[in-house]
C-alpha cells in the first residue's frame, strides 16, 4: 500500500469516527430521554415495589422469565436478590428464581410441550399464590412469556410486565406494568435493567429499614 492509499484510508477512518461519535451521542441521548420520561411516572414503579415487599414479607418469592437478552436480565435481577445488590447493605439472601437457568428443564419443556410452555410448565410446579412473576418481553408479544403470565394469574401469582412499545398482548395479563415507550430492543432492554435495579434498591431499603 502506497502513501497515497494510506492517507486516503486515514481520511476515511477519521470521517467514519466522526460519524460514529455522533451516533454514540445520539444513542446515549435517546436512552437518557427514555429514562427521563420514565422518571416522570413513579407510581407504577412504586406499585411494583409494594407487590414485591408484600411477597417477601409474607414468605413468598419473586420469579423472573424472558427470552434472549431478557433471559439474561431475568437471571441478573434474581441474582441481585439472592446474593446482593449493594455491597454497602448487609442483609439476608431473599428468595428469587429465574426460570431460565436450567437447560435440561427448558429443552424438555420445549421438546415435550412446545416452546411456548418453557416457563409456564416449571412455573406451575414452582410457583405459589402470593409469589410475584416478572415477565420480561421487549415487544410484549413473546408467546412463552405470555403463557407464563396466564398460568401465573390462574395460580394467584402477582404478575409484573417489564414491557416495551405499547405493551402488546401482555398488558391484560399483568397486574402491574413497567412499559418503556420504544420499539427498539436494545433501548428497551437498557431501561428494563435500570427499572429492575430501581425496584430492587427501593425494596432493599424498605426491607432493611434504610432511608432512601
Amino acid at each position: 500500500m502506497g502513501l497515497k492509499d494510506e492517507a486516503a484510508r486515514g481520511t476515511r477512518s477519521a470521517g467514519g469516527n466522526r460519524d460514529e461519535a455522533g451516533h454514540i451521542k445520539a444513542l446515549l441521548h435517546r436512552g437518557a430521554a427514555l429514562k427521563l420520561a420514565l422518571a416522570e411516572q413513579p407510581a407504577p414503579i412504586l406499585a411494583v415495589v409494594d407487590a414485591c415487599e408484600a411477597a417477601i414479607r409474607s414468605g413468598n418469592k419473586l420469579l423472573f422469565c424472558g427470552n434472549g437478552g431478557s433471559a439474561a436480565d431475568a437471571q441478573h435481577l434474581a441474582t441481585e436478590l439472592l446474593i446482593r445488590l449493594r455491597g454497602s447493605v448487609v442483609r439476608e439472601s431473599w428468595p428469587a428464581l429465574a426460570l431460565t437457568l436450567d437447560p435440561a428443564m427448558l429443552t424438555a419443556a420445549g421438546n415435550d410441550f412446545g416452546y411456548d410452555q418453557v416457563f409456564a410448565r416449571p412455573l406451575s410446579g414452582l410457583g405459589r399464590a402470593g409469589d410475584v412473576l416478572f415477565g420480561i418481553t421487549t415487544s410484549g408479544r413473546s408467546p412463552s412469556v405470555l403463557r407464563a403470565l396466564e398460568v401465573a394469574r390462574g395460580m394467584g401469582i402477582v404478575t409484573v410486565g417489564l414491557l416495551g412499545g405499547d405493551g402488546g398482548p401482555a398488558r391484560p395479563l399483568c397486574d402491574h406494568m413497567l412499559i418503556v415507550p420504544d420499539s427498539e430492543t436494545a433501548r428497551v432492554q437498557e431501561c428494563h435493567i435500570a427499572l429492575g435495579h430501581i425496584v430492587l434498591e427501593l425494596l432493599e431499603d424498605r426491607l432493611t429499614g434504610r432511608r432512601a
